[in-house]
């Protein structure tokens, strides 16, 4: 047991609200350690308190404020939710056995759909509240209880339960009940006191009887203590201001004499009626339910028309909805091959250095973590890939091999094409290579990618730097150009004393090629972008004891990045200017000195074009594209990556690929691809209501393929059969193709329109379009 007796949650952290997920998980946690006191101090996070319990059957009691909407919502038998001040829609919904104290007023929908427990209001309650209230006679029936007024369409719908409004301090209103309450009441009473107006045709106002004033001169003591206003009491049991509100009978409701509709058609719609000379009736009256055209509306089964929020987020579109529905139908190799058609590097970037954007929009995590993308892009690190199946006469020319080269080289030879890739340096790999700092990037898995490059036949021409000359043979000698030089020459800032820095660029080179570049104990470096955070990094492993990060506004790193970089001991300071770099270290210009025996600059890294004549460059020296990231002035020459505009490894990795299928598509008389993705699922359109949250601890043990059970497959059918059985005109079939994929069509000769199959989709994926639209074209 906790050593004290109430846990205290906190909805704001280090200045920061929380998710209502990260609050309730922190509820959840403290429960299991046993406590069974809560004081939530909410920033307006949902559906506190409920539905919740012990084990031992100890009862919960939660001290709440400042909460939103669902405070108390489904909240169980044995827990006790004591709420300070007001609060917003919803407190009690679907109550099932709690009792909840609002010392303050409540939002709309208070205690709608209640089925047991009590709900005490110390002040209003909104529109509707009390609606749907209901009553299993197995259990005691729900109470209601509001110190003052209701608002409008209060107690609609009503079924069971008793509900009292006081009118305290009311006495100026119209109606203490609002406009049309009670509309489409069957049971339950309502006890109100004061003035009412505007009540539904379908309830009896009626005198209380000896029975309804002793329930409320019982019930009256325990609300006034519960909500600490005894003092009315004596006010507040004058019964001769109160009234009861029951429902009719049947029978009672339904005394009353219609015109037959088939009278009102043809006495006033049709022949002397008021649209009786614009219109030609044919009488054919329609069911309730119709099929094919007669339909408001019908329903496509949209199988990948959408982009996932994470494919559309990767800057590869790597469709992960689709690799882990592979792995749940049990196409395991399918699943793990699918990743090379988007990147030859899964394991290295995928898996290892990309900030992985797609899981910052996965829609699991609004239910509890993200899926592990990055352990499902290790799934497929040492996959071995066959040579390609033809062999086709055409010779592409790659200048540079870091990621974009790379990538183009190995989607241009999947395709069976002849690819020379020309390289400054010793090895391939670029920046991959030569500067991420080995404990983001495993070596061996990285060299375990390139070597699979070279082994399905792409020739590596290293230390050949490619000069004016050599690119016009180039040119002439190869079907097509690809100028993937990256960045590579790093930014110098020309202030006094820039000729003691370090390049930051050239100090992780020499770090990954096994040097040991000297850097002192103290070392500043100028930049907080993700490449100064490797720099920060290496100087560390050089030995540094102390190294500060400075930049000019607001560091461009990732938060991941800078998290690693401080816990190495790294201090990240901005904005702060350089004025000088002298032999103590660095002046700002605030004359502040930061000592170090070593500056190192990292503010970026521009392309080297050297080689291109000037046709190729714009006035500030940038190559001139299209669309197609291809030349304006050769269209056999295309250049993708950082030698057009700076970016993660996945872009550069993903304009290799979009270069590549251009130049296939160029060389085979194809239109070339501006690849426009397909919008992205809407987010209310994936049922969180079919998955459930997992303990955070228990998803960080999972293997990378069980990633299966939490994959919600945004916009890409997961084959769950609900439509099929969910269907009650029975109007959907499930049909199998001969590639083995499957798809699922609604006869419309048996569809009559109700959208259940797009109600109960989990994956967003059914479809219901507007059939009016067809007559109004007509």
């Amino acid at each position: 047991m906790p050593e004290s007796t109430r846990a205290l949650i906190d909805g704001v952290i280090n200045g920061k609200r929380i998710s209502t997920q990260e609050l309730l998980q922190k509820i959840y946690k403290k429960l299991e350690e046993g406590y069974t006191e809560f004081e939530v101090n909410a920033s307006g996070q949902h559906d506190i308190g409920g539905p919740l319990w012990t084990q031992d059957g100890k009862p919960l009691k939660f001290y709440v404020k400042n909460p939103g909407q669902r405070v108390g919502s489904m909240g169980m038998e044995g827990t006790r939710i004591i709420i300070e001040g007001s609060a917003s829609a919803d407190v009690g919904w679907l109550n099932a056995g709690a009792e909840i104290i609002l010392k303050g007023d409540g939002g709309d929908t208070t205690a709608h759909c209640a089925a047991n427990g009590k709900i005490y209001v110390a002040g209003r309650a909104g529109t509707r509240s009390g609606a749907l209230m209901k009553h299993d006679p197995k259990f005691a029936a729900p109470e209601f209880w509001v110190l003052k007024n209701t608002g409008s369409f209060s107690f609609e719908f009503m079924g069971g339960g008793i509900a009292v409004v006081c009118g305290y301090d009311c006495e100026d209103l119209d109606s203490v009940l609002g406009y049309r309450s009670c509309i489409g009441m069957v049971g339950g009473t309502v006890y109100v006191r004061g003035n009412v107006k505007n009540l539904s045709g379908e309830v009896w106002l009626m005198d209380l009887d000896e029975k309804d004033i002793n329930f409320l001169k019982n019930g009256m003591t325990e609300f006034l203590d519960k909500i600490e206003r005894p003092e009315v009491y004596k006010e507040l049991t004058n019964f001769s201001d109160w009234k009861k509100i029951v429902a009719k009978t049947y029978e009672e409701r339904n005394r009353r004499s219609f015109k037959p509709v088939v009278d009102y058609r043809l006495s006033k719609w049709v022949e002397g009626g008021i649209f009786g000379d614009i219109i030609e009736e044919d009488y054919f009256v329609a069911n309730f339910f119709e099929t094919n055209d007669l339909r408001l509306k019908f329903p496509e089964w949209r199988n990948a028309a959408y982009s996932a929020p994470c494919e559309y987020s990767c800057p590869i579109s790597i469709p992960t909805q689709k690799r882990i529905s592979l792995l749940r139908q049990g196409k395991i190799q399918d699943a793990l091959n699918l990743v090379l058609d988007f990147s030859p590097f899964p394991g290295s970037v995928c898996g290892q250095v990309c900030p992985n954007l797609c899981i910052e929009e996965c829609s699991r995590k609004y239910i509890d973590d993200p899926v592990k993308v990055k352990d499902v892009g290790l799934l497929s690190k040492s996959l071995d890939v066959k040579m390609p199946e033809k062999e086709i006469d055409k010779h592409i020319a790659i200048i540079g091999s870091g990621s974009a080269g790379l990538s183009g080289a190995w989607h241009l030879r999947r395709h069976g094409y002849q690819v020379d890739i020309f390289e400054e340096d010793s090895i391939i790999g670029g920046k991959l290579k030569q500067v991420i700092p080995t404990e983001r990037l495993n070596p061996e898995i990285l060299d375990t990618e390139l070597n699979r490059i070279k082994n399905i036949g792409v020739n590596c021409k290293t230390d050949t730097k490619v000069t004016k000359d050599m690119f016009n043979e180039l040119q002439n000698d190869y079907d097509a150009v690809v100028v993937s030089v990256g960045a590579q020459n790093p930014v110098v800032i020309p202030f006094e004393g820039h000729e003691r820095l370090v390049k930051g660029l050239d100090f992780l080179k020499s770090i990954n090629k096994g040097g040991k570049p000297p850097v002192g104990e103290k070392v500043v470096v100028i930049g907080a972008g993700n490449a100064a955070m490797d720099v920060v990094i290496g100087a560390y492993q050089m030995g540094a004891k102390e190294v500060t990060a400075i930049d000019i506004q607001k560091p461009a790193a990732f938060e991941k990045e800078i998290e690693h970089a401080e816990n190495l001991g790294a201090k990240i300071l901005w904005p702060c200017y350089t004025d000088k770099v002298t032999e103590k270290g660095v002046y700002l210009k605030d004359s502040t000195l930061l000592e170090a025996d070593t500056v190192i600059i990292s503010v970026g890294d521009r392309p080297d074009f050297s080689f291109l004549t000037d046709k190729y460059l714009d006035e500030r020296g940038r190559v001139k594209i299209n669309d197609y990231n291809q030349s304006e002035v050769n269209e056999k020459v295309f250049i993708p990556g950082d030698a057009i505009k700076p970016g993660l490894f996945t872009h550069a990795i993903g304009d290799g690929r979009k270069v590549a299928i251009n130049i296939d598509r160029m060389l085979t008389g194809k239109e070339l691809d501006k690849f426009e993705r397909a919008p992205v699922l809407p987010a209310d359109r994936v049922k969180e209501e079919f998955y459930h949250p997992m303990n955070s601890n228990n998803i960080l043990g999972m293997d990378a393929v069980d990633e299966t059970k939490r994959c919600m497959s945004c916009g890409f059918c997961r084959d769950c059969y609900f439509c099929l059985e969910a269907c009650p005109e029975q109007a959907i079939t499930r049909n199998e193709n001969k590639d083995g994929t499957f798809e699922y069509i609604s006869d419309p000769n048996k569809c009559i329109g109700c959208g259940i199959c797009a109600g109960v989709c989990p994956c967003g994926v059914w479809t219901m379009l507007d059939n009016v639209e067809k007559y109004l074209e007509a």
